[in-house]
């Protein structure tokens, strides 16, 4: 989000620069773009969590969704092994 959000306004702003552009202007399109986003996104997540939930499992949290789904780890060369006593 940050480098689309930033790239977008910077591109918008830099019209003033490039075309000559109102700044004002510019920047509430800035704002009614990001305030159209952010809505319509908190909207959609909203509606997702009420009807089909956003998370998994506490069980599947602590074991790893890799290993829930696929029953494998994805990534075995980063898994944490107890220090065995020699």
């Amino acid at each position: 989000m940050p480098a689309h959000f930033f790239a977008g306004a910077w591109g918008t702003i830099a019209t003033v620069i490039a075309a000559g552009a109102d700044i004002g202007v510019q920047l509430l399109g800035v704002l009614a773009v990001g305030a159209f986003a952010f809505a319509t996104s908190w909207l959609t997540w909203l509606a997702l969590e009420k009807t089909m939930g956003v998370r998994v499992s506490h069980k599947v949290e602590q074991m790893g969704q890799d290993v829930a789904e696929l029953g494998i780890d994805a990534y075995p060369e980063f898994v944490l092994m107890p220090e065995r006593d020699e």
